[in-house]
Parts: structure tokens; C-alpha cells; sequence
């Protein structure tokens, strides 16, 4: 297999690890609305895996948040493939992933499947968009495969532990009694936290889209456990927060930031522009769905930076031969 290319259907089939019950997809999303060809996975700490992989070019991996999955990126994807290989992923437990057994739903094995896929596919010179938890699984992937990186991209996301009082109250409500019996019993986070993260009205199809890879309390639990992670994975975000602005800090770095996100507000960008030293910064009309709200205008932004980027390699090649 050639390097960077796609697996073959045969490899795609073939199990990696044991093979035990077939998966099952929880519903079949609407072709008019997901006109992507779903691949797969078979992750020795995921389960069968989802993701889909389009168009041709430099390498270009989007990563979703909670409670979404690759659907929120379909918007961008359609855009993007034209120029760019997109290859967006369901974590365990998302969209339309196995919910495998014995698997906690934490961030590290998140990015552990990220990795297992990113390694899979031999992805190289590789562009890891992140959103909301996104962000951080990404960065993971980053500091582990700092060579296959070219550059990065975040919105309306974050690396260290919460400090804010409102983020600090959110995990604490999120994770209560109360909090996770809404999560898991009505849907709450899906319900309720999407049209609110959210600039225009969703129509009703889309809703079901969102709705459909959680039919059931018992499949709802990966969204409550990463609710509960904003504060129970204070430790691992400590980690980032301390390898990131060490080990990153050169990477190229686009922040394409939905500026009227009352939970992630542009304030967030300061941060990350201390951290990191080669920092573009793009405000869109957009609240916390970004990818949702304002597909076209993040997947312009998007595609303006990285042709900068190219421009400068080419530049500095030609300036190393001189």
C-alpha cells in the first residue's frame, strides 16, 4: 500500500482484533444530508470505529466534540474535499461507532483511537482540525505523532483544566446526580445543548440526526462520562497544558473561533496565543457549533490558511537552495 493512501476494501474488512458480535450502526443517516461512503476501523481499544474519508490532497482530520460526530463536519467536508482529504471519525460510543465493552469513554482512549486510525491510514503532512473536545484529543494526537503534523486548526475549544467560573459550574452540574440523570434519561445534552450552541435554528432532519446515535439511557452514557471528564480529567489536561506550549509551540496555528459562544468566548484565544508562536486568528459568525453554524465561511478560512502555509514552505525551500 502506498504511503498516505487509502486501505483497500479488503483491509478495511479485516478484523485487527478479535472478532466477536457484528456491529450494528444504531440508524442509517440520510444520503442527502451525509453523501459520504461510511469506512472502518477495527480498533484494538474502540471497537469498530467510523469514519469517512474524502477527496484528494494534503491530509486534513476533523475532530469532533461531545455530543456530536462526524456529522457536524459535513458542511466542511463537502468543501473541503475538493482541494483537501478530509477523514472525519466517530469516537467509541458516537455517531455511528461501536459502543465497545470495557471501554470508559475518557479522552486518552479517544486519542488512543485517533492515533490507531491516524497510524492506520499512514496520514502525512497533516492538518488536525479540533472542536470542543476535539481540541484537546487532537492536541494528544499531535504530541504523540509531532512529525506526520503540519499545521493545526482549533474553534472554540481548550487544553487545560478549567478555570473559569462558569466552566467550573458547568462541570459541576453537568456531572451531578441531576445533571446526569437529564443526560441520560432525557437526552438534555443533545436536546438542549445544541440548539443553544447554535446561531441558527437546526432544522428538524438535522435534530434526528443528532438524536439517533443516542436512542436509549444506556447509549447516551459516552456523552455523560465526557461531561463528567471536564473535571475528572483535570490530571491528563495538566499534562497537555504543561507538553503543549513545549512541544507545539512552533506549529502553525489557525484559530477559527465561532465569536458568539457564550461557553467557549473569544477571551478563550488568549490562551493559546501565548502558547503558541505562529497563531492566525479568524473570528466567525458563529456560536459553539461552529462547523454547524457557518460551514462556508470556517472551510474558506480554513483553506486560505493552509494555502498560506504552502506558500511559505515553498518560499523557504526556495530561499534553502539559494
Amino acid at each position: 500500500m502506498l504511503e498516505g493512501s487509502r486501505p483497500s476494501a479488503t483491509a478495511l474488512s479485516t478484523p485487527r482484533r478479535s472478532p466477536g458480535v457484528p456491529h450494528t450502526p444504531p440508524f442509517t443517516p440520510d444520503p442527502d444530508l451525509f453523501p459520504f461512503r461510511s469506512r472502518w476501523l477495527d480498533s484494538e481499544k474502540g471497537g469498530r470505529v467510523h469514519y469517512v474519508d474524502e477527496g484528494e490532497g494534503a491530509p486534513i482530520l476533523l475532530l469532533h466534540g461531545n455530543p456530536t460526530w462526524s456529522f457536524l463536519y459535513r458542511g466542511m467536508i463537502i468543501r473541503l474535499r475538493k482541494r483537501f482529504r478530509c477523514i472525519a471519525l466517530d469516537y467509541p460510543g458516537f455517531g455511528l461507532s461501536e459502543h465497545p465493552e470495557g471501554y470508559g469513554y475518557a479522552p486518552q482512549e479517544h486519542a488512543d483511537v485517533v492515533l490507531e486510525l491516524v497510524r492506520f491510514l499512514d496520514l502525512k503532512g497533516l492538518t488536525i482540525v479540533g472542536h470542543d473536545w476535539g481540541g484537546p484529543i487532537g492536541l494528544r494526537t499531535a504530541l504523540d505523532e509531532k512529525a506526520r503534523v503540519r499545521s493545526l486548526v482549533m474553534g472554540n475549544t481548550w487544553y487545560w483544566p478549567v478555570d473559569t467560573w462558569h466552566m467550573k459550574a458547568f462541570a459541576y452540574v453537568t456531572a451531578s446526580e441531576p445533571g446526569q440523570g437529564m443526560i441520560l434519561k432525557r437526552n438534555a445534552f443533545v436536546e438542549r445543548v445544541i440548539p443553544w450552541g447554535c446561531k441558527h435554528d437546526l432544522a428538524p432532519e438535522v435534530m434526528d440526526h443528532y438524536r439517533e446515535p443516542f436512542p436509549t439511557p444506556d447509549s447516551r452514557e459516552p456523552v455523560a462520562a465526557l461531561t463528567r471528564q471536564v473535571s475528572g480529567a483535570s490530571f491528563w489536561l495538566e499534562e497537555l497544558a504543561y507538553a503543549v506550549p513545549r512541544l507545539l509551540r512552533d506549529v502553525p496555528l489557525l484559530l477559527a473561533w465561532g465569536a458568539h459562544d457564550l461557553a467557549f468566548p473569544p477571551r478563550f484565544m488568549d490562551r493559546w496565543r501565548e502558547d503558541f508562536r505562529r497563531v492566525t486568528t479568524r473570528r466567525l459568525d458563529a456560536k459553539h457549533f461552529f462547523p454547524e453554524d457557518a460551514p462556508a465561511e470556517a472551510s474558506q478560512t480554513i483553506q486560505d490558511f493552509l494555502d498560506e502555509r504552502e506558500a511559505e514552505e515553498i518560499e523557504a525551500r526556495a530561499e534553502a537552495t539559494v
